[in-house]
């Protein structure tokens, strides 16, 4: 008895040792590095300046639309409402990442702070369902527009308006839905490694450095898949719907009006669900890093940086508002005359 005591108590004590050890570590990670960047000595820099130009378009493209739209009372209507907000929050979205990407891009380092990673990600991704949301209710504006034309006005611009509070429900929305998953996430142990390969914080490569099972990601994963497939699938009926209305209109003229007022609508849905369906929906399916960067890019960059060309370009009243907005002087001497 005694000689087992002996013998057996170190053996205990080291596994003891051992499990204090693991709890620590299971903790021990507190910030992570970012592996999709180029070093500065692979031309960092290269990248750092189309990307500054790029944000800067953005911020600069989608005020002007924002603004055009406040600032003239011709396109005080819901449609144009709705856009100018979508405008609006494209600013933040791409707030949320790429400044971060710039300052990696220049830093030797590369990392970022659990706590950073986690707002990094809560941010991103709730301005990405406000904005999913908002979609949703401009395909329904439209849709109402063009297939019930008649009770439009009794729907969309009755006192209270409407736009605001469907505006702000879709803000509370996209902010609170994701609430739960990003305070649970941060509940999760992370015992390394500390390596995201990605270039801004996102669930899967966060989650696949937490110590938790493959069925928690695989839930999670469903979950995320079910809501992205929902929200197009309404989105997609309500065009379907819209594009069989126009092309029962029997006049061209009509045809022709008609399409113009929805046309960059589903332009930036496809854009927009499309590149979220590439991130989000590939299920078992495995990219190269150089393609997961391209897709990350086209999702978080890309879309944001079109939107304001495809609301303004083909957009006569848009045109004009940001020509007013731009060269107000111009146009009332032009008026004048």
């Amino acid at each position: 008895m005694i000689s087992w005591f002996v013998s057996s108590s170190p053996a205990s004590g080291s596994e003891a040792l051992l499990g204090i050890m693991e709890s620590e570590n299971l903790s021990a990670v507190t910030e992570f590095i970012f592996t999709g960047f180029p070093q500065l000595q692979d031309g960092g820099l290269l990248y750092f300046f189309p990307l500054l130009f790029v944000y800067t378009f953005i911020v600069v493209g989608n005020l002007m639309v924002f603004f055009a739209v406040r600032l003239d009372t011709r396109l005080h209507n819901p449609m144009y409402n709705f856009i100018s907000i979508f405008s609006f929050l494209e600013i933040w979205y791409t707030t949320a990442t790429i400044p971060t990407m710039l300052s990696n891009l220049i830093s030797s380092q590369k990392t970022i702070s659990l706590t950073g990673c986690l707002l990094q990600m809560y941010f991103f991704h709730s301005l990405g369902n406000t904005e999913g949301a908002l979609l949703t209710i401009m395909a329904i504006d439209r849709y109402v527009a063009i297939c019930n034309p008649l009770h439009y006005l009794t729907i969309m611009t009755p006192p209270p308006p409407p736009c605001a509070q469907l505006s702000a429900g879709s803000c509370v929305f996209g902010f609170l839905i994701l609430l739960p998953e990003v305070v649970w996430i941060s509940t999760l142990p992370f015992c390394g490694p500390n390596q995201i390969h990605q270039i801004f914080c996102d669930f899967g490569p966060l989650l696949n450095l937490a110590c938790t099972g493959a069925s928690v990601i695989l839930v999670q994963d469903v979950i995320h898949a079910s809501a992205i497939l929902i929200t197009s699938l309404i989105i997609s009926l309500s065009y379907i719907r819209i594009v069989v209305v126009i092309l029962g209109i029997p006049s061209a003229e009509g045809r022709k009006k008609a399409f113009s007022t929805c046309v960059a609508h589903i332009a930036v849905f496809l854009m927009f669900f499309g590149s979220v369906a590439l991130m989000y929906l590939r299920f078992s399916a495995t990219y190269t890093p150089f393609w997961d960067t391209a897709i990350a890019v086209t999702f978080s960059v890309l879309s944001p940086l079109f939107n304001p060309m495809i609301y303004s370009l083909r957009n006569n009243d848009m045109k004009d508002a940001i020509k007013k907005l731009l060269c107000p002087q111009k146009v009332f001497r032009v008026r004048g005359r």
